[in-house]
């Protein structure tokens, strides 16, 4: 279970950094969509993992709506689905990296 919570610990930490990077970049008047979306899908898919993670860790419970965990859990999932899919995401990335998108 502790290196359960540290690798949560670790997923949670890395995303709120690459997100406060775009951020910065942001802050800097250098708006760059390749990293804001690097974030976007990398933060949306560790906060489920971290929700599904909790819920195996918590068992039944983890399903019941009096725990919060549950509620985590769909929130994160929507933030997936939320302005476009992965895959269009994706795409935009690929096309800054490649060089058709600055």
């Amino acid at each position: 279970m502790q290196h359960k919570l540290a690798e949560m610990a670790t997923k949670i930490k890395v995303a709120r950094l690459l997100t406060y990077k775009a951020g910065w970049n942001f802050d800097q008047g250098r708006i760059d969509p390749k990293v804001t979306l690097m974030a976007k899908i990398y933060a949306a898919r560790m906060a489920v993992e971290v929700a599904d993670e909790a819920i195996q860790m918590l068992g039944g419970y983890g399903y019941i709506s009096e725990y919060e965990v549950e509620r985590f859990y769909r929130d994160a999932k929507i933030t997936e689905i939320y302005e476009g899919t992965r895959e269009i995401q994706k795409n935009t990335i690929a096309s800054c990296l490649i060089g058709k998108n600055k």
